[in-house]
């Protein structure tokens, strides 16, 4: 399956949320970092599910 992400950059590199998700987000220093990042963050919050 797959969930469309918004990423936004920040001073402190970059946040990634899932829109569909409520609450399943994740960050990283690199825009790579962050959407390797998500990928985890999904996995654990679909697994709750």
């Amino acid at each position: 399956m797959r969930y469309r992400i918004a990423i936004h950059k920040s001073a402190e590199g970059f946040s990634v949320s899932v829109p569909g998700l409520p609450g399943c987000w994740s960050q990283g220093s690199t825009e790579a970092e962050a959407i390797e990042n998500i990928k985890d963050a999904l996995r654990e919050y679909l697994a709750v599910l």
